[in-house]
């Protein structure tokens, strides 16, 4: 039922194409994307124990966007397939567990400005968005569309935006369930498939709250995030299964964000971020985060720069959760390109050390390289089975993706990632005698046509 009603959408659109005025026509953008990304895993998000063998398989993403703007009002929706290639049979159609994301809304949602076009003709904004809809703010860390995910990252909210003379105010609001109740508002968040937060969080807020404060500078920006979410509390039956009962387990999540710029060449990013209250289980949660990265451009073909991450861990048998999560952002693109921390592969609750060198190379107009390096270590101690202490040494990783854009809409990049991890990183992921060596290597070809602006 729901791939007829995402036809008959297409359907609609097509007729608006060829019958709505051409006044109405240029209101109406039709875009789409089709993404494969073919990969070769020897130990990507995990190192693989001595014997396993390599993987390889295509993904896909497919997506159509139709968007509308009119007087006071804009309206949007993203519908998109996400698959692996030979996922169906050649003969049958979605014969797969609906866990595996398959034809899905990515995106719908519509946004009603509360001004007259005469304020915002002057650059003022104050609107209401509403549906499902992206969230992405300052560089993704905590809010992000996770778009290196082919499925992405959406959320069910209502958003209040404001905006003047360079100043930003956000207001979200988000409340889920899981269908149309007759009583009660319980809500069961423990999906089986794909974690729905980060680090393996595996449960989904049952609402959450934010407020976004943000400030353009002559030279960057500042801002500041609030962020509380909630969890359904829930009781383990015999089996061990989770149950969800009445009251929530409320976390919240605040810092700064800073981005600026010295003289011509320097560019310097900084966040800091406190996280408190109780964490999805209902333990008390007392954690922390901050980062750091400066990039300096040597040429206008090369640009190269340090940083440091570091989140807070905990040991076992503390009475406080001491693990800062990095909520609903987009780890891939700050902690290692092969996802060995905060993505859906865990790796303990003691934190994260992350000195990294970051280097860009544009070798043409359409050629770009970029280079990572990065020395991983626990922030906290690690110890054995025998309760004897091992380096916080996790291991190095070396990213280095190559993107070619041969036209405005079609795009390759190819990726080659190797992971040395240690015996620390083992034991924090719980890996027996793990291979010396981890490698990655990826394809990925992007088509984005545009097919009505």
């Amino acid at each position: 039922m729901k791939t007829i009603h995402y036809l008959l959408i297409a359907g609609v659109v097509l007729a608006l194409c060829f019958f709505v005025p051409s006044r109405s026509m240029a209101q109406l953008s039709i875009s789409g994307q089709l993404r494969t990304r073919s990969e070769l895993l020897h130990g990507q998000g995990s190192p693989l124990s001595k014997g396993s063998k390599p993987a390889f398989f295509t993904s896909q993403r497919t997506r159509l966007n139709v968007g509308y703007k009119g007087y006071r009002t804009q309206f949007y929706i993203s519908a998109q397939d996400v698959r692996v290639w030979g996922q169906d049979a050649s003969t049958n159609n979605r014969v797969v567990n609906a866990n595996l994301n398959g034809f899905m809304l990515h995106e719908a949602w519509g946004e009603i400005s509360l001004l007259d076009t005469n304020h915002t003709k002057l650059g003022k904004e104050f609107s209401l968005k509403i549906g499902r809809q992206e969230l992405l703010y300052d560089d993704s860390r905590l809010l992000g569309n996770l778009d290196w995910l082919q499925q992405a990252r959406r959320h069910d909210a209502a958003l209040i935006k404001y905006s003047d003379k360079g100043f930003t105010a956000h207001l979200g609001f988000a409340y889920n369930q899981n269908s149309e109740l007759k009583t009660g508002t319980l809500y069961n968040g423990f999906p089986n498939g794909y974690a729905a937060g980060t680090n393996g969080i595996g449960t989904m807020y049952k609402s959450m709250q934010f407020g976004y404060f943000g400030k353009k500078l002559s030279q960057g920006n500042v801002s500041f995030l609030i962020l509380k979410d909630d969890f359904q509390k829930y009781s383990l039956t015999q089996a061990g299964v989770k149950t969800p009962e009445k009251g929530l387990n409320s976390r919240l999540t605040l810092g700064p964000f800073f981005q600026t710029k010295f003289g011509k060449r320097t560019n310097l990013t900084a966040s800091a971020y406190l996280q408190n209250g109780k964490d999805k289980d209902g333990q008390s949660l007392s954690a922390y985060m901050y980062s750091i990265k400066g990039i300096f451009e040597v040429s206008r073909f090369i640009s190269i720069g340090p940083g440091f991450d570091y989140t807070s861990g905990g040991g076992s048998g503390s009475s406080k959760n001491r693990s800062f999560d990095p909520l609903y952002g987009t780890p891939h693109k700050f902690w290692g390109q092969m996802d060995y921390f905060y993505a859906a592969n865990g790796f303990g609750k003691g934190g994260l050390s992350d000195l990294f060198l970051s280097s860009t190379i544009k070798a043409s107009s359409k050629l770009s390289i970029q280079a990572d390096l990065h020395q991983f270590s626990s922030a906290a101690q690690i110890m054995n089975a025998k309760d004897e202490k091992l380096s916080s040494n996790f291991g190095e990783e070396l990213d280095i993706i190559a993107t070619y854009n041969l036209t405005k809409t079609i795009s390759f990049q190819g990726g080659y990632c190797t992971f040395l991890p240690t015996s620390s990183l083992a034991q924090a992921k719980s890996i027996t005698d793990p291979q010396k060596m981890a490698n990655w290597a990826y394809l990925m070809i992007s088509i984005k046509p545009d097919f009505l602006k």
